[in-house]
């Protein structure tokens, strides 16, 4: 459970010990280039991202981490396959942890390499283990893949990099099946006090994506696993943030930020409710208030179902209604609707 999990430090950000549960992307740039990397990472870090990760397949890339690590304000991860160097070279370029699968790294001496200059540098690994990276001889011992041998050999590799004297760890274990993700983590969480890295790794588009990580990240942390989550789109990164946040949001686990409820209109309805609907969450999205913002389609029963909410609006046929705590305000025309409802909530910024 989250607040069992050891505290892995990560630049200047903690995870795991019941620390608040670190929102991650990974970039989609070429690592290679500087400029377009870092300027995606401040998008990502202005949406709300706490970790970032990029790609290092190449030498050039591990040697680019250094200027971006100097340009940008969260901790950086470098994501290793198959080549120990270019791990070995992204700790000496600044990245503040690394990923890597220690099956696809190779013979133990290699590991043994990459776990020294961690262990120098006291930079975390996060080990990594998917379902379509599983090594044959599991497959052949549990008949397909299975939940149970994505938590051994996750556990295999963190007992061989304890065994090179390092425990400076974090754990990921990933598949695109839901159910078998959920399983592997209830599995795991009672196996082990590392902090999980929690994702549906090749969930798909933003929206078929989205709705798999939000079953499958939500029952996982609604378990009390899970330390650090990543919602992995087919998209701009800038989605992963905005979905994981309001996942996080959902669970009550993420505070901050505008929350937006609206209803899923009727027969009653007589406004373009999902267009203003859309309107309004593109204007709160960088907001700085802590709130509940109702978009109603009806002002019959508009003013009750926005009950809960801190402000709202609910409009009708040529005017809306204002509506606070449930309490009807005052009466706006239908076109001013937007306009009055940013009035005030750039009033409550201040």
């Amino acid at each position: 459970m989250r607040e069992k999990t050891k505290v892995i430090q990560i630049g200047d950000k903690k995870i795991g010990g019941g620390n608040p549960i670190a929102i991650q992307s990974m970039t989609n740039t070429k690592t290679e280039d500087v400029e377009a990397t870092v300027s995606q990472i401040l998008a990502l870090e202005e949406a709300g991202c706490d970790i970032i990760r990029c790609a290092v397949p190449t030498m050039e890339a591990a040697e680019s981490l250094a200027g971006i690590k100097s340009r940008i304000h969260i901790p950086l991860v470098a994501d290793i396959h198959f080549d120990y160097r270019l791990a070995i070279a992204a700790m000496e370029n600044g990245a503040d942890k690394i990923r890597i699968n220690p099956g696809n790294i190779g013979e133990s001496d290699k590991v043994r390499a990459v776990v020294d200059v961690a262990k120098e540098r006291n930079i975390p690994i996060r080990v990594g283990v998917n379902s379509g990276s599983l090594e044959k001889e599991i497959i052949e011992e549990y008949g397909h893949v299975t939940a149970e041998g994505l938590v051994k050999s996750a556990l295999q590799k963190v007992a061989l990099i304890e065994d090179m004297g390092y425990d400076n760890l974090v754990i990921s274990i990933k598949s695109s099946d839901v159910l078998m993700s959920i399983r592997a983590h209830e599995l795991i969480s009672e196996r082990t006090n590392y902090p999980l890295h929690v994702g549906i790794t090749e969930s798909g588009t933003v929206l078929s994506g989205s709705i798999k990580s939000a079953i499958g990240l939500g029952n996982i942390l609604y378990q009390g696993i899970g330390d650090t989550i990543r919602v992995s789109l087919t998209g701009d990164p800038v989605e992963e943030i905005r979905s994981a946040k309001l996942i996080l949001r959902t669970l009550g686990l993420y505070k901050g930020g505008v929350t937006v409820v609206s209803c899923p209109t009727c027969g009653r309805t007589q406004i373009d409710l999902i267009g203003l609907a859309t309107k309004v969450e593109e204007m709160v999205k960088d907001m700085d208030l802590d709130i509940k913002v109702a978009v109603m389609g009806c002002v019959v029963n508009g003013p009750g179902e926005a009950r809960e909410a801190d402000i709202g609006i609910a409009g009708g046929k040529g005017e809306g209604l204002l509506i606070k705590k449930g309490e009807v305000i005052r009466k706006i025309p239908e076109e001013q609707l937007l306009q009055a409802l940013e009035q005030e909530l750039v009033s409550m910024q201040k």
